[in-house]
């Protein structure tokens, strides 16, 4: 019997706590990574090498590896100081480095996977160099996904929309893995900066709409200042059906469970709210609704990785 095949798409680390708990079993992985990011070390590499940006690719390969866990945190570690060097992670400067050796990026991201031992395979979004726009409910334009992820401006201003610039065309590589797959999961991740950007490449909806898979969109546990602010549950989905289309994702998984108030706090210093799920609010036929305790237990307010990873593998066997 095949091993299924289930394709992720994001990016940061949401798609990280999927990926990890996924490899751990007998399935065929794809992750499909957004290419927008523009902040940071990514930012000076791209600027100083014209490279796409290797900074979620980064993430997902070390989601995926299978190599010593020595090497999975060398390939994270980030230079504190050193000319030049401050700032860097390794593994973005290895990218960069057997994108120059190879003259491909795709060829230096099977080359890090393979370093890595990988298992499946981590796939840019578009070879299209592109970055990420956001039109705020008062007209103004904000430019790169890093002045959005950390905004200068008003950060309760409302995203009206967003688009890349120049248009991007969807990388063969991805819409074949979508194409192919039995599952798609879409998230957890930031909205707008994370999530968004891969649906706004040409093509990618498509074939998601296309797809015989069945599409799962894992919301998010907290709302983001400056991105999802005051978000309920239904904006998340509303948003993903916006860019993506109507009748498209066949479940959502939720979160049901409110972390203590003392983990809280910590987050709603910097303006962020747990997402609250309200079952009489959520019209009927849409798609299902998975809901359920997926909350780590203590750290970072995060999805739970073996929690997760069971409810996808019963949708994946279901199918």
């Amino acid at each position: 019997m095949k091993n299924k095949k289930i394709v992720v798409i994001g990016g940061g680390t949401g798609v990280f706590t999927v990926l990890s708990g996924l490899k751990k079993y007998p399935v065929d992985l794809s992750a499909i990574v957004t290419m927008a990011d523009n902040g940071g070390s990514t930012r000076i590499l791209r600027e100083e090498f014209g490279i796409l940006p290797p900074g979620d690719i980064r993430r997902a390969l070390v989601a995926l590896a299978r190599s010593e866990k020595m090497l999975a945190s060398l390939f994270n570690y980030r230079f504190k100081k050193g000319g030049g060097l401050a700032g860097h992670n390794f593994g973005n400067l290895l990218i960069t480095a057997l994108e120059r050796i190879k003259g491909d990026f795709e060829k230096a991201i099977d080359e890090a996977g393979k370093i890595l031992n990988i298992k499946g395979e981590v796939i840019p979004v578009t070879l299209k160099n592109t970055n990420l726009y956001a039109l705020l409910e008062n007209g103004k334009i904000i430019e790169g996904e890093a002045n959005i992820d950390v905004p200068k401006h008003n950060p309760y201003l409302k995203i009206k929309k967003v688009y890349l610039k120049p248009q991007a065309k969807a990388n063969k590589r991805a819409k074949s893995a979508i194409l192919k797959a039995d599952l798609i999961v879409i998230g957890p991740g930031d909205l707008y900066t994370s999530i968004i950007p891969n649906l706004l490449v040409r093509g990618i909806p498509q074939a998601l709409r296309q797809s015989s898979a069945k599409k799962v969109y894992v919301c998010n546990l907290m709302t983001k200042l400056g991105e999802t602010h005051d978000f309920t549950y239904l904006d998340f989905v509303k948003q993903i059906e916006r860019y993506l289309g109507r009748k498209v994702l066949d479940y959502v998984i939720f979160n049901s469970k409110r972390p203590l108030t003392s983990r809280i706090a910590k987050y709603e210093k910097e303006g962020a709210i747990f997402v609250k799920y309200d079952k009489k609010n959520f019209p009927h036929g849409r798609c299902k609704v998975i809901e359920g305790n997926f909350l780590r237990e203590k750290g970072f307010i995060r999805h739970d990785s073996a929690k997760l990873t069971k409810t996808i593998l019963q949708i994946v066997n279901q199918s």
